[in-house]
């Protein structure tokens, strides 16, 4: 029964890892009136403006259910505008509004705000980030392999 004891777990000090790293950035994020997952939405659109919420849910793995009341709130602080294609009513794309463009300044400091916060060497950043990627990347892979 030793493999049972939470000290002898992986998902338990990632679980408990994942909740202390956010918890971090909601004063900041509060600064800026956004929510964590609000923010996830955002730097997606900082990156590529006028992408479909299904692209916004693929890359960050979130359903459509999960992702649609975070889209109506940012929608309706102004910050995007969502859109049917024209050549497809299905699909629906998420553009920035000035505002919502304007927020990316706000927030360009948010980074290393969190690194000073978590007292993270510039090192142990891209340690930790390397080691989270890879890990994702391969859990990705394996459920690919078992849903197919």
């Amino acid at each position: 029964m030793e493999l049972l004891k939470l000290s002898n777990q992986l998902c338990f000090p990632l679980y408990a890892l994942s909740r202390k790293i956010t918890s971090h950035y909601l004063p900041i994020l509060e600064k800026i009136g956004l929510t964590y997952p609000q923010y996830l939405v955002m730097m997606v659109l900082w990156e590529e403006d006028s992408v479909s919420v299904k692209d916004i849910g693929h890359k960050l793995m979130l359903d459509s259910g999960t992702l649609s009341p975070l889209l109506k709130k940012l929608e309706t602080r102004e910050l995007i505008v969502r859109s049917r294609l024209k050549e497809d009513e299905r699909v629906v794309i998420i553009t920035l509004t000035e505002s919502g463009e304007k927020l990316k300044e706000s927030a360009a400091d948010i980074p290393e705000q969190i690194k000073c916060s978590l007292e993270f060497t510039d090192k142990e950043m891209r340690e930790l980030k390397t080691l989270a990627v890879g890990l994702l990347e391969k859990v990705n892979k394996i459920e690919t392999i078992h849903s197919n």
